[in-house]
């Protein structure tokens, strides 16, 4: 046990400094978060030691913005907040990582162990109340224990499918001491633990990989499915070589967007219900057959669909069943299935009747699209101001900007019309269809890309879950552009029915609605970035040019017709 009187002969380091050092030492370089009682002193060490700390106004932003880093770097993205709600706001982080299948690491203070049960200060069973949203979860009792949690919890989470791990710090511990020499002891050896535990990588078996290349081989209607475990496997290059030497038409998720640009001549977006409906094998890489596959059931499917599964995680491919399964990193797969490929190569060509009915059905829907786009509409619909968006971001080259994007009919519009044509530079509401992860996600991407700009298209709705973080844009100087699509509402409005305008309050406002035209354009003014409010396609597109040219945080005010969108977007059949 250490104790604090004996290390007076040398440096004393108390668990505040332990950690910081811990994370520094693992290679932490970035971290998200609110202080406050007990973790504001952790927060101070940690930037001394070199790691950047962006705090932020509430804990749930943080976590957002923790996870999506976690995401677009490859290594955990560290969330620190304090003791009981603290905690609790930042579940909304770790459980968007798990959702998601990111690696990302909550860290927050608890109460003194001494005073635990009694009603103490933000008294939380944190342990308890994190473990349906993690993978990994330890509280360190001593301050002799710090290395070793921190090391185990970042590891855990970029291991095996990557996800959301936890460390909970008592502010006892964080105030007991040790000397810098039992301090470097410790560290050394939770190094020297982590080293040897090091997981075992999955081979797959070349059987395996055979069979997986004689199926694609000889489908008649192959498609090549990709979602955001293939993104944050870098992936692209081996995905891009065995489109292009195949031939194979894909169909990327909406993150998955990107790996191979939008513009590909195989790509099959615009002919989705075609690809998915007719196709007689599907290689899945890096996607779970879940809700955003429609469970790779009919009738979306073909009922004969015979399914190649690629994915990290064992759990997940017995889950779906498929035809064959091969449980691995996609990056490493994809390069054997490549090799299998060129021993004994085929390529369907651009005249194969599969290749060409999904290029001739992609192109009509494109020409369908672009005849809509084509009209200027004011008061804006939401096509209308999308298209000059696109363009203007198109008009950036390279690199190209990171787009985010959450609501629901922006966000949908905004998927269909914005064009994606690098890896890992679109980020929505994921899996779990997540609203108010806008700007934390705007703020990871800027921190992670520093060379890029930044893109938000955002509801007025998502952004109001957490709008307040433009003062954190305007306080680290941020390249980000929040363009915000104002309909006055969720989906816009008052939408109800006749039939549901009575009772006592019936003159309140709808439940959907906002106030009219309001001046968000404004809230980031009050801290000293600059705002914009545009209705027409002049307006907006002086705006982009101006704020794009500027790099510097701004929110354009996009007024839009209240009545131009639809409920859930496309999903009105959930509600």
């Amino acid at each position: 046990m250490a104790d604090s009187d004996s290390h007076n002969s040398q440096t004393v380091l108390d668990g505040n400094q332990l950690i910081a050092k811990s994370l520094a030492r693992f290679g932490v370089d970035r971290m998200f978060g609110v202080v406050g009682i007990p973790v504001t002193s952790l927060a101070n060490r940690a930037v001394s030691l070199g790691v950047r700390f962006i705090a932020f106004h509430n804990e749930q932003s943080a976590g957002y913005a923790a996870s999506a880093y976690g995401y677009l770097t490859g290594r955990p993205g560290v969330l620190l907040t304090v003791s009981g709600p603290g905690c609790v706001h930042g579940l909304a982080g770790l459980s968007n990582a798990m959702a998601n299948g990111w690696p990302m690491v909550m860290i927050s203070g608890s109460c003194d162990q001494k005073d635990f049960g009694r009603g103490d200060f933000q008294e939380l069973d944190q342990i308890a109340a994190v473990k349906p949203f993690s993978k990994y979860s330890v509280k360190a009792k001593d301050i002799c224990e710090i290395p070793d949690c921190v090391f185990q919890a970042l590891s855990h989470a970029g291991s095996g499918r990557p996800g959301g791990c936890y460390l909970d710090f008592p502010s006892d511990v964080l105030h007991q001491t040790i000397s810098e020499s039992e301090a470097e002891g410790l560290l050394v050896s939770a190094a020297e633990s982590l080293a040897k535990s090091e997981e075992v990588v999955v081979n797959v078996q070349d059987s395996q990989i055979e069979e997986a290349a004689s199926l694609l081989r000889h489908a008649e209607r192959p498609l090549i499915v990709f979602g955001k475990g293939a993104a944050f496997a870098r992936a692209e290059t081996v995905l891009t070589k065995l489109v292009e030497s195949t031939g194979i038409p894909f169909l990327p998720t909406p993150m998955g967007k990107g790996l191979l640009p939008d513009t590909h001549d195989l790509a099959a977006t615009a002919a989705r219900s075609l690809a998915i409906g007719k196709c007689d094998v599907a290689l899945v890489v890096g996607a779970r057959l879940n809700w955003l596959l429609h469970f790779g059931e009919p009738p979306k499917w073909s009922k004969d669909v015979k399914f190649i599964l690629v994915d990290v995680c064992k759990e997940e491919i017995e889950l779906r069943n498929p035809h064959l399964g091969l449980v691995g990193d996609a990056k490493l797969v994809l390069e054997k299935i490549n090799k299998a490929i060129k021993d004994d190569p085929f390529c369907l060509g651009r005249s194969h009747p599969w290749v060409e009915a999904i290029s001739r059905k992609a192109k009509d829907n494109v020409l369908k699209m672009e005849a809509q786009l084509a009209k200027e509409v004011v008061p804006f619909n939401f096509l209308t101001p999308m298209k000059i968006i696109r363009d203007a971001i198109l008009g950036l080259g390279s690199p190209t900007p990171i787009l985010v994007s959450e609501g629901a009919n922006t966000m949908d519009v905004g998927r269909a019309v914005l064009v994606q044509t690098e890896p890992r530079t679109r980020l929505d509401a994921g899996t779990w269809g997540t609203m108010g992860v806008g700007l934390g996600y705007c703020i990871a991407a800027a921190v992670a890309s520093p060379d890029r700009l930044v893109v938000a298209v955002e509801g007025d709705s998502g952004f109001g879950f957490s709008a307040m973080e433009v003062e954190t844009l305007v306080r680290y100087q941020l390249p980000v552009v929040v363009i915000v699509f104002n309909n006055g509402g969720v989906y816009g409005g008052d939408r109800r029915s006749p039939d549901e305008i009575s009772g006592p309050y019936k003159d309140d406002p709808a439940p959907t609605s906002f106030v009219p035209s309001a001046g968000y354009h404004t809230l980031i003014e009050a801290f000293g970035g600059k705002g914009y409010l545009v209705g027409t396609p002049e307006e907006l597109k002086s705006a982009l040019a101006e704020s794009f040219a500027a790099r510097k945080p701004a929110v354009i005010n996009v007024i839009i017709d209240p009545y131009a969108g639809a409920e859930s977007g496309r999903l009105q059949h959930k509600n």
